[in-house]
């Protein structure tokens, strides 16, 4: 009897020394919003939320520029736009889809990179100005079903042609329901869609943010 009074003993402080954990857990999750981050700051989506697919295009040779410029693969936003990112994912999650991401914050250094190889305005931001990208602000992405599959969105990343555009009818009543979903979540999320490239988006309050450099260590 004395033993099983000591078991019940010993298993209420275990649960509550887990329930402690647990909790303190949380809190540490919920500080990550509420800590001295501005939205302004440049932090990793990565330690935002769990939920996002990741194929980086640009760290590897896998791009229309034929070589890897980033280090390592790694999605790097302002804070604002993380925010806002993972409120419309969660949107396409109750919808059963899911945000792919291609490209996020593009370091000046990068663009200036990718200028050099290919000095093309119509499919290179001109360093000079910077891009969206460079603020922070941009995403390159698509979505993705419960099985990982992406949605046919009528042409792949990055191709350079009137087929990519918003604009362009000829497509399948399919195509066309996928890029009208992702331009309606997103847009209802604060970003708003470039004409020519149906997966770039823009947060509406980072374009008048300043470009940066920022760099992030490769692990």
């Amino acid at each position: 009897m004395i033993a099983t009074f000591r078991t019940l003993i010993l298993l209420f402080f275990l649960v509550s020394f887990l329930t402690s954990n647990a909790q303190d857990s949380v809190l540490k999750s919920e500080q990550n919003w509420t800590a001295a981050v501005s939205d302004t700051s440049f932090v990793n989506l990565k330690d935002y939320s769990a939920d996002f697919i990741y194929d980086m295009k640009y760290a590897t040779e896998a791009n229309f520029l034929k070589a890897k410029v980033y280090d390592c693969a790694e999605c790097y936003l302002r804070l604002k736009t993380v925010k806002a990112l993972i409120a419309a994912n969660k949107v396409f999650q109750e919808k059963g889809f899911q945000i792919k991401l291609f490209d996020c914050y593009r370091p000046l250094d990068i663009q200036k990179r990718m200028w050099t190889i290919v000095s093309n305005p119509e499919y290179v931001a001109d360093p000079a100005k910077g891009s969206i990208h460079n603020r922070g602000g941009a995403v390159d992405i698509t979505l993705v079903d419960k099985k990982g599959k992406e949605l046919d969105m009528g042409t792949a990343f990055d191709f350079f042609g009137i087929k990519a555009s918003h604009s362009y009818n000829k497509l399948s009543q399919k195509v066309k329901n996928n890029r009208l979903l992702l331009k309606q979540v997103m847009t209802q999320n604060g970003f708003n869609s470039f004409d020519s490239e149906w997966w770039h988006y823009n947060l509406q309050s980072a374009l008048k943010d300043k470009v940066a450099n920022e760099k992030w260590d490769c692990e």
